[in-house]
């Protein structure tokens, strides 16, 4: 049984940072691409960042992110992070992982960025 759990959203202020884990089981987890998504309120869900299987040598960023947001994996622990530091407001949404290779997604975890 495939799952993906997020974990590490949370309330955060203006500036300040925050790691995301994804937690996945059910599936080859090394040879998986693994992307982060979010979407804010009454918006698309938008992709944040990519990072590719096989050591994760590839990665990818929304231009929005580049230089703040920093994707990674852990094969032994079939976990995927996203440490989110500098955070703003706009940066306000649930978060999900996806696994691209069977379309599967994780149920999100909220991150809020306010004063």
């Amino acid at each position: 049984q495939v799952q993906l759990v997020e974990s590490g959203g949370g309330l955060v202020q203006p500036g300040g940072s925050l790691r995301l884990s994804c937690v996945a089981s059910g599936f080859t987890f090394s040879a998986a691409a693994i992307h982060w998504y979010r979407q804010a309120p009454g918006k698309g869900r938008e992709l944040v960042a990519t990072i590719s299987g096989m050591g994760g040598k590839m990665i990818d960023y929304k231009d929005s992110v580049k230089g703040r947001f920093i994707i990674s994996r852990d094969d032994n622990k079939r976990t995927v992070y996203l440490q989110m530091n500098n955070l703003k407001p706009e940066d306000t949404a649930v978060y999900y992982c996806h696994v691209p290779r069977i379309d599967f997604w994780g149920q999100g975890t909220q991150v809020t960025v306010s004063s």
